[in-house]
C-alpha cells in the first residue's frame, strides 16, 4: 500500500516536531525516508505554500515530495491526485486528520489513516530501523547542496 501524506497536517502530530520550526518539512522527509526503508512503502507527501522559485516536485528514494504553489492548498492537490488515480486510488492510503480530505479519500475508495495513527507508525518504524540513527547520518556534499537549494527560499 502506498501513502498520500498531508505533510503540514502530520508534522504537529509527531513528537518533537512543530510547524514553527524552519526546517520542519526537511525533518519530516527524513523521517519518512526511514519509514519507507523499514516498511518498504512508497510515499507522496504534500506541503502548502511553496515559495516562489522553489522546485515544486522532487523524488528522494521512495518518496515523492510535492510543494504546492501559494494560493492552492495541499488539500486540493491531494484530492486532485486521488481523482487522477481513478480506480487505482483503492491501492493508496491517505494520511490526514482533515475531514474534507478523509471524505474525498473514502469516496475514491482509498484507505484513510489519521495523522496521529501514522505518527505512531513512523515512531514504530524508527524503533525497528537499524542501529544507525537518523540524527547521526552524514549527508554527502551534494545532498547538503540539494537540501539547501530546496529550503533556502523558506528562510
Amino acid at each position: 500500500m502506498a501513502y498520500l501524506v498531508d505533510g503540514h497536517n502530520l508534522i504537529p502530530k509527531i513528537k518533537g516536531m512543530s510547524l514553527a520550526v524552519v526546517d520542519d518539512e526537511e525533518r519530516l522527509v527524513e523521517l519518512l525516508l526511514v519509514f519507507c526503508r523499514v516498511r518498504r512503502q512508497k510515499v507522496e507527501v504534500y506541503f502548502d505554500n511553496a515559495p516562489a522559485g522553489q522546485k515544486l516536485n522532487h523524488s528522494h528514494g521512495m518518496i515523492m515530495v510535492h510543494f504546492v504553489r501559494q494560493g492552492m492548498p495541499a488539500d486540493d492537490a491531494i484530492i486532485a491526485r486521488l481523482h487522477r488515480l481513478g480506480k487505482g486510488a483503492r491501492n493508496w492510503s491517505v494520511v490526514s486528520s482533515d475531514r474534507r480530505i478523509q471524505s474525498e479519500a473514502r469516496a475514491c475508495l482509498a484507505q484513510v489513516v489519521l495523522s496521529e495513527d501514522f505518527a505512531s507508525q513512523i515512531e514504530n518504524a524508527l524503533q525497528q530501523a537499524p542501529a544507525e540513527r537518523i540524527e547521526d547520518k552524514k549527508l554527502s556534499d551534494a545532498e547538503v547542496e540539494e537540501w539547501l537549494k530546496l529550503f533556502k527560499a523558506r528562510k
